[in-house]
């Protein structure tokens, strides 16, 4: 029997409304997907409140048309600068004659965490494990029925803001819509994209967006870090405008086209100047004011790896995403220059939708079907147990 599923990622400067249709087979086809572009959000405040409504009906419309269907329920996806991400430590000790790990020792053990956790301003989303431990031994996501006499983990916890979440109810109540769910974006992101094993070794998710910046650590099944940073690919073309003088829509021409590395690209630039003449610019003209603000992102994504505590090995992957950088010829190597460390680009996981600029869109996507899959099986086991702590 076939389900079908809607979600909606607000981007910086875009919203992506996809419709898919799930079934017990655990496919999922993406079968209508609607675009708009809006003026984003900043400091988790909307950038243009007023308009906001019309962008969300807009993407919906397109979706539907494309799926011949209408949408009356939604899953909405939290974007990082609407989030909050907390990291605590529990342990329960095992009781019984012969103490191993049951479902009721996981289930204390998120409720001790929820406890230390205190107070939150906003909602929580999600709570996820990091690892698990019994004694001293090596850090699992599978304890079930490992003997010992404590159990320890590291559980994170996703907030979201509350406004974000009040407002964008009303906002697709009068749409005649219901939102039955609040995800994590980044989450969803970094679960769907980064293999299992490489998380084990705590790996690292950059997603370089029109406005804003998210660095997030991942450990797990588990975000353990987010920083979002006020700089992106919409500062490198508000640059490019206003030195150059030309317009956003020429200068985002000239970003898109540039390619990062001494001998590789274009060598010039033509584009209508303020009064329309066209103007051809030297690639030392463009290189000089682009690289300055890549280069300041770069700094700041650097800081934030420091800040997060995380010590990264040989072993430890670092992956780049969005429209911001990903989408240049040369701008993950320039990245991984800037780092001093590999950058690697995330793996395709569709068909549709498979550039860089759309990975948040299909990571919440396969998140909602995931947990609504979860929250469905009867006999999911342990992996079913920790699906259902995801979600709103």
């Amino acid at each position: 029997m076939k389900t079908t599923v809607a979600a909606m990622d607000f981007g910086t400067s875009k919203l992506v409304a996809l419709i898919a249709e799930t079934s017990g087979q655990k496919s999922c086809d993406i079968v209508g997907a609607g675009t708009a572009l809006y003026d984003g959000f900043m400091d988790r405040q909307w950038n243009a409140p007023t308009k906001l409504n019309n962008a969300i009906a807009e993407a919906i419309h397109e979706a539907e048309v494309q799926a011949r269907t209408r949408i009356k329920e939604i899953n909405i996806g939290v974007p990082g600068d609407f989030c909050t991400v907390r990291a605590v430590e529990a342990k329960v000790d095992l009781q019984g004659a012969d103490p191993h790990v049951t479902i009721k020792d996981i289930d204390e053990l998120f409720n001790r965490a929820t406890e230390a956790l205190g107070e939150v301003n906003g909602q929580i989303i999600h709570r996820s494990p990091a690892w698990f431990m019994v004694d001293d031994g090596s850090k699992t996501l599978e304890p079930m029925n490992a003997r010992g006499y404590v159990l320890r983990a590291m559980v994170s916890f996703v907030i979201a803001d509350q406004f974000f979440i009040d407002d964008v109810r009303a906002r697709f109540k009068k749409l005649d819509i219901n939102v039955t769910g609040c995800f994590s974006t980044p989450t969803g992101q970094a679960m769907l994209f980064i293999p299992d094993t490489e998380r084990d070794r705590t790996a690292v998710l950059i997603d370089i967006g029109y406005l804003t910046t998210e660095v997030m650590t991942v450990e797990g099944d588990a975000i353990t870090y987010l920083k979002n940073i006020p700089m992106g690919g919409g500062n490198m073309t508000a640059d490019l405008a206003y030195g150059l003088d030309v317009s956003l829509d020429a200068a985002e021409k000239i970003k898109r086209a540039y390619v990062f590395g001494l001998s590789a690209g274009q060598t010039s630039f033509d584009a209508p100047d303020q009064t329309g003449v066209t103007k051809t610019f030297e690639r030392e003209e463009v290189e000089n004011i682009l690289e300055a603000r890549s280069e300041e992102i770069c700094e700041a994504i650097g800081d934030a790896i420091k800040e997060s505590g995380v010590k990264l090995g040989n072993w430890s992957s670092i992956y780049l995403t969005g429209g911001g950088l990903a989408i240049n010829r040369g701008g993950r190597d320039y990245l991984s220059a800037k780092l001093g460390k590999s950058v690697r680009e995330l793996p395709r996981k569709a068909v549709k939708l498979s550039s860089p600029a759309y990975s948040s869109a299909l990571g919440l996507l396969d998140l909602v079907v995931n947990t609504l899959a979860g929250s469905r099986s009867a006999t999911g086991g342990i992996s079913g147990f920790f699906r259902n702590l995801f979600g709103g």
